[in-house]
């Protein structure tokens, strides 16, 4: 059986409209919003789509934070807790899949109130 592989970027630039269009320089603020405004019921996305343009401007971003040396490719890397895939198109930016955001317990939260009646006799300091 013979099948050709088609080669086509995920997501597909054409189909799939850019969230996001940057000038001249990386808009964190902007890159913030989408994010927020993709997040709901206590998911957020899982990834962060960039073509080469923005691709560019991410690695020059994060070049005047952490240095040149710092910062060779930013595919794979995360931003904003989203992993970075760089699409082989000009100029593209959108968010994609889900993740489940968790919250952290407070262990101090789990524990008893002070006198309470139950607990009272362990929190007693004795001599």
């Amino acid at each position: 059986m013979n099948i050709a592989e088609q080669s086509m970027p995920i997501p597909d630039h054409i189909t799939v409209p850019s969230d996001l269009s940057m000038l001249d320089e990386w808009d964190s603020a902007a890159v913030a919003g989408i994010i927020r405004a993709k997040s709901a019921n206590g998911e957020t996305p899982a990834f962060l789509f960039l073509g080469r343009k923005e691709a560019l401007f991410l690695k020059n971003h994060l070049a005047s934070s952490f240095g040149d040396d710092a910062v060779t490719n930013v595919n794979g890397t995360y931003y904003m807790g989203l992993r970075v895939v760089t699409i082989d198109c000009g100029t593209f930016l959108t968010t994609g899949g889900r993740k489940t955001i968790r919250t952290l317990q407070d262990p101090i939260a789990r524990r008893p109130a002070w006198r309470d009646s139950e607990t009272k006799d362990l929190w007693r300091f004795r001599l």
